[in-house]
């Protein structure tokens, strides 16, 4: 009998840990097709931004939550430039969580997708290192759209973090001031099948992108291969 229930137990938590994997598996193939869509916008997000942004996050079909609960939040991936002064190509990345009552004010009722640009080295390191408020420990503002810089204001110029949203088709640049951005530990040990912090992932190469994160790292070297923020 004693056998009998370990063996059970063993399925079960194998049968889990292949759900859990599998689910991030899917979110990071949907964090691929949401790029791919965006950046494919005419008047999306502007060339010039993409090309010195250090690192990219996304966050495919966002949904409101109970707020009095949980509050609202989406599951996502970050995703670098390569080498320590994010020069090299785009890498392997790490999963993360969106979360906050103001990212509840942008949904309504239908799914939105969330892009973040990560636009200097400090924004970087904010995000790798610990749990972040947007416009509390990193400076946040929404992202302009349009071919070229040309409409940014001084505010987006120093912003450590832009963000945009596209939901029922509309593309624009969004506030999310006031969310917190932290790195989805149960996601990446799912995703990876051992602890690791994003550090680990992004910076020190501790793992190998899996296959379901060709569509975001093929699209973003497509798009941008080169960092240009004038390193």
């Amino acid at each position: 009998m004693r056998r009998s229930c370990t063996v059970i137990t063993l399925v079960i938590f194998f049968a889990a840990t292949a759900l859990g994997q599998e689910k991030e598996v899917q979110r990071l193939k949907e964090c691929g097709t949401v790029m791919s869509e965006i950046l494919n916008i005419p008047d999306g997000i502007p060339q010039d931004l993409l090309d010195k942004a250090e690192c990219v996050v996304v966050f495919p079909s966002v949904k409101k939550v109970a707020i009095g609960i949980g509050g609202s939040y989406g599951r996502g991936a970050l995703i670098c430039r390569g080498g320590a002064n994010y020069t090299g190509p785009w890498g392997t990345p790490a999963m993360y969580a969106l979360e906050g009552g103001n990212i509840g004010f942008q949904l309504g009722g239908q799914a939105t997708d969330f892009v973040l640009l990560i636009m200097n080295p400090k924004g970087a390191k904010s995000i790798l290192g610990s749990k972040v408020k947007l416009g509390g420990d990193a400076s946040a503002a929404a992202g302009p759209k349009g071919r070229t810089m040309s409409a940014a204001t001084d505010v987006v110029m120093k912003a450590e973090i832009l963000s945009y949203s596209r939901s029922r088709g509309l593309f624009a640049g969004v506030s999310l001031e006031g969310s917190t951005l932290r790195s989805d530990g149960g996601a990446n040990k799912n995703l990876y099948s051992k602890e690791l912090s994003a550090a680990d992932i992004v910076l020190k190469g501790a793992v190998k992108a899996p296959a379901a994160a060709d569509s975001l790292t093929s699209i973003l070297n497509k798009k941008s291969p080169k960092n240009r923020s004038g390193k």
